[in-house]
């Protein structure tokens, strides 16, 4: 694996990172610990530095005057990183409830699977999965780690609404909707835990590299999650991660 990436500018105002074109935790590891180093040393410039699974884009404030100066600075600051050091990450425990209603698509996927439903919902929260970055909507979290026996097509026609929190797969992927919005994924059910809210500061508590873990809840008990929700009672529980 190359240390380097290539270096591109993208417009007036961004330069892109492009690394190896490959979804793996190394080099999440590796873009993850660029970003920061980044982000501490280019403070002055005022940037923003998003993460993809194999690139980084620095968005300047203002036009970049100097392209080839800032090239040479980037290139200064990834010699010098620590590309061998461990990133602290938290392991976050969210609540799904797989009941019917929830979950339009669990018929379809477990037949097309050949899997009872509990041995989807089994195969569905055994794993820990890995956060590789957020979007296409705030607080949209891209995971990966889902087992190979879950992996399906998108559908062939996006629905036009996908309720908040349903919780998706799509090809080698998971995730949760953090607000209704279209979407074409496979919905099997649904999480009622809040992902991003713009009133509290940061408005989404996940980061790129943290662990998520998956519990099936009863409807009774997703229920209760979703009044702790409304009161501004629930907390999520999550723990240092050190795997």
């Amino acid at each position: 694996m190359n240390k380097f990436p290539v270096i591109k500018r993208m417009g007036e105002r961004a330069i892109l990172l492009e690394f190896e074109p490959e979804i793996s935790e190394n080099l999440l590891q590796k873009i993850l610990i660029l970003k920061n180093v980044l982000e501490e040393n280019l403070l002055k410039q005022e940037v923003e530095i998003t993460n993809t699974y194999s690139s980084l884009l620095i968005t300047y404030r203002n036009t970049i005057e100097d392209i080839y100066g800032e090239f040479f600075l980037i290139k200064q600051l990834l010699e010098k990183a620590n590309i061998e050091k461990n990133i602290e990450r938290n392991l976050f425990h969210v609540p799904v409830c797989y009941e019917e209603e929830f979950a339009p698509d669990l018929e379809l996927v477990a037949t097309q699977k050949k899997l009872t439903f509990e041995e989807l919902i089994d195969l569905h929260t055994a794993p820990i999965y890995t956060l590789y970055f957020i979007g296409f909507l705030p607080g949209f979290l891209y995971l990966g780690g889902l087992d190979e026996r879950l992996h399906i097509s998108r559908k062939n026609e996006p629905r036009l609404r996908v309720q908040k929190g349903a919780v998706g797969i799509g090809e080698k992927q998971t995730g949760i909707y953090p607000k209704m919005s279209p979407g074409g994924w496979q919905i099997i059910g649904n999480s009622p835990v809040p992902l991003f809210d713009k009133k509290i500061d940061p408005p989404c508590e996940f980061s790129a590299g943290d662990k998520l873990k998956f519990y099936s809840v009863s409807k009774e008990e997703h229920q209760q999650i979703s009044e702790e929700v409304m009161k501004g009672n629930f907390r999520f529980k999550k723990e240092k991660y050190n795997g």
